[in-house]
């Protein structure tokens, strides 16, 4: 099976095919599992987030050095 072209920026992440195996293997409860299943789901997305959060804190936080 070809598996599909990944980001060159992020690299091979395999963030789905782990948190499947992990579901598999351990059972959690509650609000675990329903944060388990979004990262499954949404997992690319929230990395990209991340990855736009810490950059723009890492360039205020130089500005306002900058400033003072």
């Amino acid at each position: 099976m070809r598996e599909p072209s990944l980001l060159p920026v992020f690299g091979k992440l395999g963030a789905k095919a782990r948190a499947a195996v992990a579901v598999a293997q351990v059972r959690p409860v509650g609000i675990a599992l329903r944060l388990r299943g979004l990262l499954t789901a949404h997992g690319g997305m929230a990395l990209k987030i991340s990855v736009v959060a810490w950059t723009v804190s890492v360039l205020g936080v130089v500005f306002f050095m900058m400033q003072g």
